[in-house]
């Protein structure tokens, strides 16, 4: 006799994931602020007076911002693919105990393997966060530069400065924010995608997260609707298909449409 096809729980992006990406990234962060900070005000300092009286510093003051350029953006290379490593392996084993347990919970049995198509995934993953890594000392170091030299070119004091780049300071941290949710949000849907896929799950419902300040508009009117796994839903806003997690910010999830059967 015919089976009811079967709506499974929404795998969701683990928490613990994105903290511990977080928290590892911000950690860099910090010990680089904190070696600018004490480099940038020593020499700011020493030349304080000449800076008030408008004599002009700033080859001394750029050479300094040069060399930590240089020793922080070797640093943030290096310590990059480990990191992005980490987190794409974390975010694969997370998402395949949170799924197998779903299943299990389902009345099905499966047994994981790495695939061809979740070894894409996960170098797609690490590519995309070691990209994402690097730039945050290129942004946060140029916006340091300009404070510096906007700064001995008006003659500020170094509170002034120092107030400016705590600034920076904090727009690196919330960076590192969005990119451990944003990334943990998009790796957990393309990989919990490749393994419906690899089930036969052809169908899944899109669940809305409820959880933005700004909720895409497009995104609520497809809570709670079937969408074609490989094909995604339609988004008119983005006038492409699009998948839960796929788009910034995005915190959709799905849930696996197991179909029934004779």
């Amino acid at each position: 006799m015919p089976v009811k096809e079967k709506v499974l729980r929404p795998v969701h992006p683990n928490v613990g994931v994105e903290m511990e990406y977080r928290r590892r990234l911000i950690r860099m962060i910090e010990q680089m602020h904190n070696s600018v900070m004490y480099w940038v005000e020593s020499k700011y300092r020493n030349n304080e007076p000449a800076i008030s009286m408008d004599a002009t510093p700033a080859v001394q003051l750029r050479l300094t911002i040069s060399k930590l350029k240089k020793q922080w953006l070797a640093k943030f290379n290096q310590a990059a693919r480990e990191l992005a490593e980490f987190f794409a392996q974390d975010v694969a084993d997370r998402s395949d105990a949170q799924m197998k347990a779903i299943l299990k919970k389902g009345g099905i049995s499966v047994k994981w393997r790495m695939t061809a198509a979740q070894r894409d995934i996960m170098q797609a993953t690490v590519e995309a966060n070691v990209s994402l890594i690097k730039s945050i000392p290129h942004e946060y170091l140029k916006n340091v530069e300009g404070a510096v030299m906007r700064s001995v070119q008006t003659g500020r004091d170094l509170g002034q400065l120092s107030k400016e780049l705590q600034k920076k300071f904090g727009v690196s941290k919330s960076r590192a924010a969005l990119i451990s949710r944003d990334q943990n949000n998009k790796a957990t849907s393309a990989f919990q995608r490749s393994r419906q896929q690899e089930l036969g799950i052809t169908e899944a419902v899109w669940m809305h997260s409820h959880a933005g300040e700004v909720p895409r508009r497009t995104h609520l009117a497809m809570n709670g609707k079937k969408y074609n796994v490989s094909e995604g839903m339609w988004d008119d806003d983005e006038q492409a298909y699009v998948w839960p997690g796929q788009l910034i910010n995005c915190r959709c999830t799905s849930k696996s449409v197991v179909p029934g059967f004779t």
